[in-house]
């Protein structure tokens, strides 16, 4: 009797607890069903995926950033990131790349216009020797800094009081002195100077160059010598006076008087006859323009005279 009460109470609580199917869709990695209980509770949400972090477009206006604390700090922009973090030409590089170039001017008297002359120049100062392969005409780059830094003492020099004693000179002792100041700056490489000619006339982009700094030197000595016309003159001054230089230049190269004391006398005496060329120029000019004035005016009267008879 014992027995069938228990029997019975087992399949009365069976009956009670009944197992159901799960009708949610079962999370990854579980069985195609899951059975819960009746009273178990519901499983707890998911939690949300994460948001990804926002980027913003990469700029395209080539603006610089940090390269971190490689090479110095140094800042990269476009081109030079991508080609492998090269330090672009900004204002301090092309300082270096000044002081370089001033510190090879004292080796070229012993070893020319040359790249070695750049190397030792860039030791003195401190600078890898590697800079020189940024100078993409190396020895033309040394010759075209000479010419303007010489153009710039000429001028650093008449400001600072020698225009004031030139207003005291005539116009072709002016001329003279001006152009006497500029090659004496070549003389500490006189004996170089042909290599340095021959530079600036070895490739196109040389020549160029070349007559684009004479074409300002001849320009800045008209103008220190009180020159302010924009007439044709203008041009005719100009390439005269070029002509005159350059000719100047060559005669110094053989010039082996005590301190080119015939190089200075070559100068005067060019340039004073030029100006007189120029003065009987305009003399005949003004006598043609004055002849046919009156030639025209005579043969006006006498048509005149024919006419009214």
């Amino acid at each position: 009797m014992a027995s069938f009460l228990a029997a019975r109470r087992l399949l009365s609580t069976a009956a009670a607890r009944r197992l159901l199917p799960c009708t949610s869709p079962p999370p990854p990695a579980t069985a195609a069903l899951c059975w819960l209980s009746t009273d178990a509770s519901p499983p707890p949400p998911l939690p949300a995926p994460p948001l990804e972090p926002a980027v913003d477009p990469p700029k395209k206006d080539g603006a610089s950033f940090s390269a971190g604390s490689g090479a110095g700090g140094a800042y990269r922009t476009g081109q030079g990131a991508a080609s492998g973090g090269r330090r672009s030409g900004g204002a301090g590089y092309e300082e270096e790349q000044q002081k370089v170039l001033r510190a090879s001017l004292l080796h070229v008297p012993r070893m020319g216009w040359s790249e070695s002359a750049m190397i030792a120049g860039a030791r003195d100062v401190s600078v890898s020797p590697a800079i020189v392969g940024a100078f993409p005409r190396k020895e033309a780059a040394l010759v075209e800094f000479f010419m303007d830094d010489c153009l710039q003492q000429l001028m650093d020099r008449v400001d600072a009081g020698e225009g004031e004693l030139l207003k005291n000179l005539m116009l072709t002792e002016r001329l003279s002195r001006l152009v006497r100041m500029r090659l004496e700056m070549q003389t500490p490489y006189i004996s170089k100077w042909p290599q340095a000619l021959s530079i600036q006339v070895s490739q196109p982009a040389n020549v160029s160059t070349s007559l684009k700094q004479r074409a300002v030197l001849v320009d800045e000595i008209w103008h220190a010598a009180g020159d302010s016309g924009s007439d044709i003159d203008w041009y005719v001054k100009r390439t005269v006076l070029g002509g005159i230089y350059s000719a100047s230049e060559v005669y110094m190269l053989t010039d082996n008087s005590p301190e080119f004391h015939d190089t200075w006398t070559f100068v005067n005496r060019r340039i004073k006859d030029a100006l007189d060329l120029q003065k009987s120029y305009k003399e005949v000019a003004y006598l043609t323009e004055t002849l046919g004035a009156g030639i025209g005016g005579s043969i006006q009267g006498v048509l005149n005279k024919v006419f009214q008879k």
